[in-house]
């Protein structure tokens, strides 16, 4: 016999026990220090998921939303009435978890469970990492076995596409797989400390990213693959609903909003860093040459030129990621009626930072000449390979292939002199490729990761992932790719706090 306070969802920590109770029920329950529960045995792992957004069932609240642990479904409240309480007498399920307090329960009887066998379910629902376990997460490729049989190796996990949002996956997964970035959010303390505005709703974003970090890199899952759910609503939500789980979407434009979204909700601006600067962030000088107008007369274009207006101005810039342009791709055939993918090297793209090559910019009104020089490279470094055209009527895509050596690629060439004096390593290993197969507005997204323990590839497509061999990674249609400066651990790796 319970004895309950005057609110039915308070339960009182006496525990008063009648023998004849007991022996009614078949059930002895012990002392309020470690109940046991008969019905543990009901409690089924295979249908647990946590990767949905916690609300009620019924009554789709996020208050006191419980889990059942027989067939998974949430319910809000313990009390009398309750949701649970009524699932628990309707269906005789007995085992609920507090999504909240992550606190186990016996219903109808309405008794907290402490019982050991349960911590497996905590650590799916809440998974923690200490700084060792961080620290070592690179140095091995140990092969771990789902709860359903399954083995994988954790951040090399599947992400579920929920309808059209496989171009918000594949940036999710990048990001994931980049060292100092994944140990910040996997590590809550580095966070939990930001103060935002009242009624700022974009720390969502930070809280939900660090939640899918650990799921990725959890060693103990129920399954060997992780549905973005919560994360992509807080996408949804915080984008005002410009990115959408239910059509397709623009993996740069979305990687673009993404990361600066979260360096603004770390408390970064644009002179205080974040963890999400300090990784990706460089620097260029932009020279720029304003253009007069080409239906004016000869004499008129060379009056204006010789006016300041006319004359290069040079202005320094940050940078989180360089977009590369690819040639305009030919339209010819081959003898087979075949349309030619063509091929360019990666230099010859990254020729556009060299600081001798220019490049035409036009406006609404006016034309310009830049030329662009990089002036410090970042320990990780973000291309975007421009394949997607907007005109006022269509979109299109350019195909070339892009040949890129997977490591070894040496940037100092596109520094400024001073640069070059101070840059000690400018050579940078490819870490994550970004794909787009298929046309322009449908197509799909895959991407290919380094794992860094087993220095093996890996691609994956949504749920699907499987090795591949670093020769065919050059084979695809890069759209965006990161590059790990070689030596870069003692910069960024070690780094937690902010």
């Amino acid at each position: 016999r319970m004895t309950h306070s005057s609110n039915p969802n308070k339960v009182v920590a006496s525990l008063e026990v009648d023998v004849d109770d007991d022996d009614r029920r078949g059930r002895v329950v012990e002392d309020r220090r470690s109940r046991h529960c008969p019905y543990l045995d009901t409690i089924n792992r295979s249908v647990l998921d946590f990767d949905f957004e916690k609300l009620c069932s019924i009554s789709l609240s996020h208050i006191n939303v419980y889990a059942c642990l027989i067939c998974g479904k949430y319910f809000q409240g313990r009390g009398l009435k309750s949701h649970a309480y009524t699932h628990s007498v309707q269906f005789t399920h007995h085992v609920f978890l507090n999504l909240h307090t992550l606190k186990f329960y016996c219903l109808p009887d309405n008794y907290e469970i402490i019982d050991s066998s349960l911590e497996d379910i905590t650590y799916v629902l809440k998974p923690t990492f200490t700084k060792q376990h961080i620290a070592g997460l690179d140095k091995q490729g140990k092969l771990y076995r789902a709860y359903d049989g399954t083995t994988y190796l954790p951040g090399i996990v599947g992400l579920n596409n929920i309808k059209a949002n496989d171009y918000a996956n594949v940036v999710l997964q990048a990001f994931s797989n980049v060292p100092p970035l994944r140990n910040y959010f996997l590590e809550e303390e580095n966070y939990r400390g930001i103060r935002r505005p009242p009624g700022d709703i974009m720390f969502l974003l930070v809280q939900r990213f660090g939640e899918l970090m650990r799921k990725l890199w959890n060693p103990r899952n129920f399954k060997a693959h992780v549905s973005p759910h919560e994360m992509l609503q807080a996408v949804v939500l915080c984008s005002k609903k410009n990115f959408q789980i239910t059509k397709q979407g623009d993996a740069v434009d979305f990687m673009t909003w993404f990361l600066n979204a979260l360096h603004g909700a770390l408390g970064g601006t644009k002179k205080k860093s974040s963890i999400i600067t300090k990784a990706f962030q460089g620097s260029m000088r932009i020279f720029s040459k304003k253009l007069p107008h080409p239906d004016l007369p000869q004499e008129e274009k060379e009056a204006l030129l010789m006016t300041e207006e006319y004359q290069e101005q040079m202005s320094e810039s940050t940078f989180l990621f360089l977009t590369l342009d690819l040639p305009t791709a030919p339209l010819y055939k081959d003898e087979k009626e075949q349309l030619i993918i063509p091929q360019v090297p990666l230099f010859n793209i990254l020729g556009k930072f060299n600081g001798s090559t220019e490049k035409e910019y036009k406006t609404y009104k006016e034309n310009f000449l830049k030329r662009f020089q990089l002036t410090k490279l970042p320990p990780y470094l973000i291309f975007c390979i421009k394949r997607f055209t907007k005109n006022n009527f269509f979109v299109e895509k350019n195909p070339t292939i892009v040949n890129f050596p997977i490591t070894n690629v040496d940037l100092r060439e596109y520094l400024t002199e001073e640069a070059q004096a101070t840059e000690k390593n400018t050579t940078y290993d490819l870490v994550a490729n970004i794909v787009h197969d298929g046309k322009p507005t449908e197509g799909a997204y895959r991407i290919h990761v380094l794992h860094h323990g087993t220095g093996k590839w890996y691609e994956m497509q949504d749920l699907q992932v499987i090795d591949i061999l670093p020769q065919m990674i050059t084979l695809s249609e890069a759209y965006i790719q990161i590059w790990k400066r070689q030596e870069s651990d003692n910069d960024t790796n070690n780094h937690t706090g902010v």
